[in-house]
């Protein structure tokens, strides 16, 4: 995205001495926040070759390269970080000002778009709602995998999304919301007859029991083995259900041994419908996150869905 200077050499161009289009800068926050140029132009409305243009045109008045493409959308260039740092604010308080007379206060705000796993949704996020919908809060909430539900809020089709892990880049900003603790889990049937917890301080004390699993590769289970027994887990699942609620319900039936999140079976080891086959002193932890675009978003019930979820996740 260089333009050719005089001598026929790439480069940024030289600075316009101009005040700077605020359309130009309106683009520019579109792409920055969404990672893609083709996104940006979905988002705002335009075409891409329009959204292209727009940004060159930009760079020119700058002289400042301002992303870098990629093989999957562009990345910001450090200047790209500055200037939407002192841009966002104002333009999204001009969007307000420019809504049309009487909508913020007549015109119901639109639904908040939030995304997460399907079980963290279902078990903590959606039994605390009623808050919200109080406050007239429209929802539209959206279960998934992490990686896709983040490539969704960059071209700006969620608001929020809970990720289980911290996303690369500066497109998105993320903040910590809660650490859940895996544990290794059996019915009571099989605990007896391991003798659990006692005498599962190896992982070759459940030889023969069968694995129940989310997927082949083993995401969950794999951890677990190398920060509690320090070894690679080398088993084939007799079980695979791309449903942790499900995995959970094979194994309280009988079915053999997993690991899950705590929060999702903190029922099931209260009434005994599960055991816990090992208690190791340092469980393994994972971290999710609460992830957005930067800057205010338009609309305000946003942050209302972001705050409570940020004091909701203090319970979970």
């Amino acid at each position: 995205m260089r333009d050719r200077n005089a001598n026929g050499s790439e480069g940024p161009g030289h600075a316009v001495d101009a005040p700077l289009d605020l359309n130009l800068l309106r683009t520019f926050l579109a792409v920055y926040r969404t990672g893609s140029f083709t996104a940006a132009a979905r988002l705002l409305g335009l075409s891409q070759p329009t959204v292209t243009t727009q940004i060159r045109t930009l760079e020119r008045q700058l002289g400042r390269e301002l992303f870098e493409r990629r093989a999957r959308g562009v990345t910001p260039a450090p200047y790209a970080d500055e200037l939407a740092a002192r841009i966002v604010q104002p333009l999204d308080s001009l969007a307000m000002v420019a809504r049309p007379a009487g909508g913020a206060e007549n015109a119901p705000a639109e639904p908040v778009h939030l995304a997460g796993p399907a079980e963290l949704l279902s078990r903590c996020v959606l039994p605390g709602l009623a808050p919200l919908v109080d406050k007239g809060v429209r929802l539209r909430i959206t279960p998934g995998l992490t990686e896709p539900l983040l490539e969704d809020l960059r071209a700006g089709r969620h608001d929020l999304v809970i990720a289980t892990f911290r996303p690369r880049g500066r497109i998105l900003t993320a903040v910590p919301l809660n650490d859940e603790e895996f544990v290794l889990v059996a019915s009571p049937t099989w605990a007896q007859r391991l003798g659990a917890p006692a005498s599962v301080t190896a992982a070759g004390a459940l030889h023969g029991v069968p694995l129940v699993a989310y997927a082949d590769d083993l995401p969950i289970l794999r951890r677990y083995w190398r920060h509690v027994f320090g070894r690679r887990l080398d088993r084939q699942p007799a079980v695979t259900m791309p449903d942790l609620n499900a995995v959970k319900a094979a194994v309280a039936g009988g079915t053999g041994f997993t690991v899950l999140p705590r929060y999702l079976c903190a029922e099931e080891l209260r009434s005994g419908t599960l055991v816990l086959l090992h208690d190791p002193e340092d469980p393994p932890i994972n971290t999710s996150f609460l992830v957005q675009r930067p800057g205010t978003s338009g609309n305000p019930h946003v942050a209302l869905v972001r705050d409570h979820l940020l004091q909701a996740a203090r319970d979970w």
